[in-house]
């Protein structure tokens, strides 16, 4: 049990370090594809040379980024198979299905036109070479569309039926996996949200060449095509955060509860707009928040459009508990009903297995109906006891928060730059104003890794949203292996990250030494 133990925790970290190192590049090759893709629009439409030099000099850190983010994908990939084995047998073709068509489709345009984005400026015409650039982009984010797909599907299993026989679920509607109100959310809300970090990633290289007065006019253009993108960016970001935070509090209400810290909701429920959490036991006896600064009704009216709606808290939810528009305390199903429930699951299943072995059909048929009626809380079954269904309080609030609030500094960021941009131009080259652009790009990093630690920390225990506990999912091998593993992907994966970080700041300082507007660079 102990050496169990040790594989799920080093397999989730194995994975987080992965998917985190992983999403320091896939946001930038996102945003920063769609920016490279305007500046070459603006040189076509124009004509003008200048655009060509600075949509080439963009597009040589997109590529430097774009192979480290591939290479940190593909392991990740790989490691459904190594360390989460029975997940992957679980979720049969409906987790592989999305990654498939990513594989072929997705992986497929973006190799293909990106070898004519870099390599055919004097082999294709103008028109095909933006076609391909353009086309690039497409295949970034349809391959960010199929990722985001499978993984909205673990937090929302819908398409599918589990087939006893198979001991496994098999798509029954690829339409309702695809479509899924939870993936068309995420998809969008990680896109728009590339576009926000490109944005500021554009801003802040400008600022540095501003600040050492080193090709002004490439960088003020830069800066306004990378706030105007960023803008967008985030006011889209918001949109669809909000849109996401809507379905979370349908199909994940315990990860709504964790991300404001709230373990017993009330009508006309308020929203923490600055917090900090008491510690565990006070929490368990009712104290949640050491301090906080309260809007009155606002995550019912956010979540509901209704300043007086029941929003459930952590021990609402373990207890079935809600409260009606009139007052009055209903229960709905607890924490233990749902845990009876998955039992009833499993034993089905076990008496479909030895009905099976017996031959005996008319058994087989019947256990397979009761596991059908009952499979939705297959997982509760495994979990020891009602904490075992809660998140990580602490990390889902404080990464929920960190998000939001970076989120609002990059909105006052932008809105500044497009009022100094057309106002007031002399000022960004101000040293304070360039140090502020360059700095931006820790916030808009720390902002991402926030929403991902959020969307991927919120759901435990569940790996498959109360199919799958994250414990059942792993694979037979011994925790040595994996922490050895840990360790070897630590090293490759920081210096990755420091041979790309050490690249792209010696490409961006040969800036000061030549004119990017040349298209000859």
């Amino acid at each position: 049990m102990n050496d169990l133990l040790g594989t799920v925790d080093w397999s989730r970290a194995q994975f987080a370090l992965t998917a985190m190192y992983h999403w320091l590049f896939v946001p930038l090759t996102i945003g920063l594809s769609v920016i490279v893709a305007i500046m070459e629009t603006l040189y076509v439409r124009t004509g003008n040379e200048r655009w060509k030099g600075i949509t080439k000099f963009w597009m040589t850190l997109f590529g430097i980024n774009f192979a480290c983010g591939v290479a940190t994908g593909l392991i990740l990939e790989f490691e459904f198979g190594t360390n989460w084995s029975n997940y992957s047998w679980f979720v049969g073709d409906i987790f592989g299905a999305p990654l498939a068509i990513e594989g072929i489709l997705a992986f497929f345009m973006e190799a293909t036109f990106v070898a004519v984005m870099f390599f055919g400026w004097k082999k294709v015409s103008k028109g095909m070479h933006l076609a391909a650039t353009w086309l690039t982009a497409l295949g970034v984010s349809l391959s960010a569309l199929w990722i985001l797909i499978a993984n909205a599907w673990m937090q929302y299993p819908v398409g599918m039926e589990f087939d006893p026989a198979q001991m496994r679920n098999v798509m029954s509607d690829f339409w309702a996996v695809a479509l899924s109100p939870v993936a068309i959310n995420k998809f969008f809300h990680a896109v728009f949200s590339g576009w926000t970090l490109a944005g500021v990633f554009v801003i802040g290289v400008s600022s540095w060449l501003l600040l050492r007065k080193r090709n002004v006019e490439a960088a003020r253009s830069s800066l306004q095509v990378g706030t105007w993108v960023g803008l967008a960016g985030i006011l889209l970001t918001f949109f669809t955060g909000h849109g996401s935070a809507v379905e979370v509090s349908r199909v994940q209400p315990m990860k709504l509860a964790a991300m404001e810290g709230l373990y017993d909701g009330s009508v006309g429920q308020d929203i923490v707009a600055f917090g900090i959490l008491n510690s565990e036991e006070k929490r368990a006896e009712g104290d949640p928040m050491l301090f906080s600064i309260d809007i009155p009704h606002g995550l019912s009216y956010l979540i509901y459009g209704d300043g007086d709606h029941f929003v459930p808290g952590i021990n609402d939810l373990i207890q079935g508990r809600s409260i009606t528009a009139d007052g009055d305390t209903v229960y709905g199903l607890s924490y233990y009903d749902k845990k009876v429930i998955g039992a009833q699951a499993q034993e089905a299943l076990r008496q479909y297995d030895e009905a099976r072995k017996a031959g005996d059909t008319e058994a087989m048929a019947f256990a397979a109906q009761q596991v059908k009626e009952n499979f939705q809380y297959f997982g509760y079954a495994y979990l020891a006891d009602p904490a075992a269904a809660v998140p990580p309080v602490g990390m889902t609030f404080y990464a929920f928060h960190i998000m939001v609030f970076a989120g609002g500094y990059l909105l006052l960021l932008f809105l500044v730059l497009i009022f100094v941009c057309y106002r007031k131009p002399a000022v960004l080259e101000h040293p304070w104003l360039c140090i502020v652009g360059i700095l931006s790009i820790a916030v808009v990093w720390v902002c991402s890794q926030a929403g991902w630690v959020l969307a991927e920390v919120g759901r435990q225990p569940w790996v498959i949203q109360d199919l799958m506990p994250t414990g059942v999912a792993i694979s037979g091998i011994p925790a040595s292996s994996v922490k050895l593993t840990f360790w070897i992907f630590s090293a490759i994966f920081t210096g990755l990250l420091i041979a790309e970080m050490s690249i792209m700041l010696r490409f961006i300082a040969s800036a000061s030494k030549k004119d990017i507007q040349s298209s000859n660079n």
